[in-house]
């Protein structure tokens, strides 16, 4: 099964006034990383929400963002820091005797300070907040896999028509490539024959050693079994159980590699066009693999 490393989705869960919103984001990465965001309270919590996503994703970046919202806590009014506004007083009065002012510190100057009425805070029940925060990633988690496997089915199409190409084009290669060793045969001739022109007639023995040794060297139908077997290979990945993008990205560098071969030996205008033709789309399929878990 072919899932997208790139997606995103929210979910949300609420238990006894406590609402927790769970924001995944996946990206393209080599391993399974993540950057996870959490409110205060919930800092404790954030290997057990590694461990929810690890149940549905092998790989990718995973940004993941927290919030929790405790109805519960509205009616708790607020907290009065006694000491700091104490001390912010004494303050302005060494200030006001010491300036000798008239004017006595007043409570509004008190309450310009920051932070001396504050809404209260009381912590949640960690109990109950883990077990909101947990339901709403794994169902964010879950949301995720389900748009990642929805987007590998797009993959899954486009690369298998892709591939198909390779295919096709392969067979017009194979084709073509039985000419080369005719085709060096006749250059190695006309060389010949330009060299030895004062020597008589060139030894047919001799001449047929070189042929043979060019043919070997220009053969390519050993590269050809092995593209026709990494073409088997890489359908065989493509629909495996699970998502293989690492052994697809290693068959695209297999690929790679026999093309350039062909390339090398290719002793003819269109073969050398159809390698390049042949490597772009694999440039294509290439980068589209990236983005398969």
């Amino acid at each position: 099964m072919i899932k997208s490393m790139t997606a995103f989705a929210k979910a949300v869960h609420t238990k006894d006034l406590i609402t927790a919103e769970a924001v995944i984001k996946s990206y393209n990465s080599r391993h399974l990383d993540f950057a996870v965001y959490l409110p205060e309270p919930c800092q404790g919590l954030e290997e057990e929400i590694k461990k929810i996503a690890t149940r549905y994703h092998q790989r990718g970046r995973m940004e993941i963002r927290v919030t929790i919202q405790d109805e519960g806590s509205r009616e708790n009014g607020f907290d009065v820091d006694e000491a700091k506004a104490l001390s912010y007083f004494k303050a302005l009065k060494q200030i006001t005797d010491h300036l000798g002012l008239s004017r006595e510190p007043e409570l509004a100057d008190v309450l310009s300070a920051r932070n001396i009425i504050v809404p209260a805070v009381e912590n949640p029940d960690q109990a109950l907040l883990a077990q909101v925060v947990s339901e709403a990633v794994d169902l964010a988690a879950r949301d995720l896999d389900r748009m990642r496997r929805a987007e590998g089915e797009n993959l899954y199409q486009d690369l298998m028509a892709r591939i198909t190409e390779i295919e096709d084009q392969m067979d017009q290669l194979k084709s073509l490539s039985g000419d080369i060793p005719v085709l060096y045969k006749k250059r190695l001739q006309d060389r010949l024959a330009r060299l030895t022109a004062d020597q008589g007639e060139i030894d047919p023995v001799r001449l047929a050693q070189e042929v043979a040794i060019l043919a070997d060297k220009s053969d390519v139908s050993e590269e050809i079994v092995r593209i026709s077997s990494h073409i088997h290979q890489f359908r065989k990945t493509m629909n495996a159980d699970r998502s293989q993008g690492q052994t697809l990205n290693f068959l695209i560098q297999e690929f790679n590699r026999e093309f350039n071969t062909i390339g090398s030996k290719a002793g003819q205008a269109a073969l050398s066009h159809m390698v390049v033709e042949l490597k772009s789309k694999l440039e294509k399929i290439r980068e589209q693999v990236q983005n398969i878990e």
